[in-house]
């Protein structure tokens, strides 16, 4: 029992840390990438984040969700990343953790402060001041718009990732599989 808290704080603690690096390197990007765009463009980043966190919740779900039965046979056959996709599988709530926690709740937090960089371009845009009226209801506009997008598609992703969990793994599989034989790394470990 020892052994398994062990493990499973050694990993917190790992996920934490990445989390901070990731979080860190994600705000700069999106902060330096959005004050030298247009608003229209900022709009359509926020956006691209939203998107990038419905999807890795999605990934994350159909993980927990896939039976790794169909991957062996795909495997037998040697198709690329059958064997990733057994991996996926049995490391689920890693890969769960990972793509729900790290990199779906970085993408929730960043699209809200992107959010924010934004409804300050469109005010200052259109010559209205910082606290002024339009500018608060331009942000509450926003942000519930963000906040349904998020929602709204992180629902739908969970329909997907439940219905059609071999399907999503398997092209993730495929892609860690095409990325780790043309970046010469490992990104899951064959155990």
């Amino acid at each position: 029992m020892k052994s398994h808290l062990s493990k499973s704080l050694k990993f917190s603690l790992s996920i934490a840390v990445i989390t901070f690096v990731l979080a860190a390197i994600f705000s700069v990007i999106s902060s330096s990438v959005l004050s030298g765009v247009v608003w229209i463009v900022g709009l359509f980043i926020v956006l691209l984040i939203v998107l990038i966190g419905v999807v890795f919740d999605m990934l994350g779900i159909a993980a927990t969700a896939a039976d790794e039965v169909p991957f062996h046979a795909m495997a037998a056959e040697k198709v690329s990343g059958s064997k990733q996709a057994i991996q996926i599988v049995r490391n689920a709530d890693k890969f769960a953790s990972f793509c729900n926690d790290v990199i779906g709740d970085i993408s929730g937090i960043v699209s809200g402060t992107a959010s924010a960089i934004v409804v300050l371009q469109v005010a200052n845009g259109f010559g209205y001041s910082e606290g002024s009226t339009v500018q608060i209801v331009i942000s509450v506009v926003l942000t519930s718009l963000v906040a349904a997008l998020t929602v709204g598609g992180k629902a739908i992703g969970k329909y997907f990732a439940i219905h059609a969990s071999t399907n999503i793994i398997f092209f993730a599989g495929k892609m860690i599989a095409f990325m780790e034989e043309k970046f010469k790394i490992k990104l899951i470990s064959q155990r």
